[in-house]
This record gives C-alpha cells, structure tokens and sequence, in this order.
C-alpha cells in the first residue's frame, strides 16, 4: 500500500466552498474510479489562512497513476470542474487558492492489519 497526502492553503474564506467543490465533484470522482478516501482535515493557520488535506489511499503508486490517468480523460467530471471554477470566478479561483498545494507519497510502517483500516 502506498499513501497520499495533498495538502492546500486556502483562504479561509473560500474554506465552505472548496468543501464543497471537493464533495461535489472531486470526491464522486475520485471513488468512481477506485481512490480510497482514509480521510480529509481543516485546521485554521490564522484568520486569513487556513490548511486542507486529504489522506488517500492506494494499492500502489501505479494504481495512483492510473486512476488519475482516467479522471483527465473523463470529459464529464473536467466539465463540472470548469463549470465550477467560472461560477465562483477565475480570479477568485487564484486569490483564495494559496500558491502552496503540496502532494506527498509515503508508505506504512505498521501493517495495515494493525489499525482501523482493517475493517475495509
């Protein structure tokens, strides 16, 4: 098993819409294709900033490569993307959407067995 933590400096003003973003169109996407959301955080940085990250996990980075592969090419789900992105404004897009989206892979040093993650 392989993980993936991204990790997105939002404004903390834009925190309820990324959310929603992400339940609406990105999480439905990512499952249709077989990405296993372990979970997803918000924690405030100050009152302006905020943290967003999402721990995925997959069977191996290939996998990964793969279900990212078919998300670009599902023409639906980029539609809904874009549709999106020009209803709350491009520009706004690029103001509240830090410059500081960090995607990170890392594997287990205990057995899978061992945790909650076991039950699934």
């Amino acid at each position: 098993m392989i993980y993936r933590r991204k990790t997105y400096i939002v404004a903390s003003s834009f925190v309820e819409e990324f959310n929603a973003l992400f339940n609406d169109i990105l999480l439905p996407s990512q499952l249709k294709y077989g990405a296993r959301l372990i979970g997803r955080w918000h924690m405030h940085i100050d009152e302006e900033n905020s943290e967003i990250f999402a721990l995925w996990e997959y069977d191996t980075y290939e996998q990964y490569e793969e279900i990212e592969k078919r998300i670009k090419s599902d023409e639906e789900h980029v539609q809904r993307v874009q549709e999106r992105f020009d209803q709350i404004g491009r520009d706004t897009i690029k103001e509240v959407l830090r410059n500081d989206i960090k995607q990170e892979f890392f594997t287990s040093t205990i057995d899978r067995e061992r945790t909650i993650l076991k039950t699934f």
